[in-house]
């Protein structure tokens, strides 16, 4: 497992993302050495396939999901309630680590394994009522590079592009979420490997 010193949080490494009514960062190398987290994330992480109602019939979603948190922490989205899990060590240690560094508080984590190209999750924004009037949105990602993509609500044909590379975080904050929605599409890319994602947050009223 990294250590501290694998953190860095230097202001060269900062890239905010010239977005209009949006608060988002890219820190490209905020975990030094990423590589060495993979594999104890796949096995310590409790992943499981959800579905949810589409076109009137239950479907597996592209990709396998894991909830976890403080006590009594709910959290659903898109009609699938999550279940929830007790912190495990390893993403105990990333959120402390993503708490001394930015200076703010999580409670909680939704992890998205997309175990290659074809996984993916559609345009949505993180709006849920649970997550407060202007979320905190402190996303990791480890493994494969993958292509990651916003569009405005107002003008869905404009959009932008970033490629999240393994050990990035991008931070969505402010009035992000009342503007903009996001994607990771799927890819052709064959070579194309999985990719874990961890998108830390704050939870401000559990779910029921």
């Amino acid at each position: 497992m990294a250590s501290q010193q694998d953190f860095l949080f230097a202001q060269d490494a900062i890239y905010p993302l010239l977005m209009e009514h949006a608060e988002v960062c890219y820190y490209p190398h905020f975990i030094s050495d990423a590589q060495v987290w993979v594999q104890p994330l796949l096995q310590a992480i409790k992943w499981r396939q959800d579905s949810m109602q589409l076109y009137g019939k239950q479907q597996a979603i592209p990709r396998l999901n894991a909830w976890y948190g403080d006590e009594n922490m709910g959290y659903g989205y898109s009609g699938i309630q999550l279940q929830h899990n007790s912190w495990c060590p390893e993403l105990f240690t990333l959120k402390q680590q993503l708490e001394s560094k930015l200076g703010l508080n999580f409670n909680s984590v939704l992890a998205n394994f997309y175990r290659n190209g074809q996984d993916s999750v559609g345009w949505h924004s993180d709006n849920e009522k649970e997550l407060g009037s202007n979320p905190v949105i402190a996303s990791l990602s480890f493994g494969d590079t993958r292509r990651f993509s916003f569009r405005t609500i107002a003008q869905p044909r404009t959009i932008r592009h970033i490629d999240l590379e393994s050990g990035s975080l991008l931070l969505m904050q402010g009035s992000t979420q009342h503007y903009w929605q996001h994607q990771l599409a799927k890819t052709q890319q064959a070579s194309v490997q999985g990719r874990i994602n961890l998108t830390f947050r704050r939870i401000v009223a559990s779910a029921k």
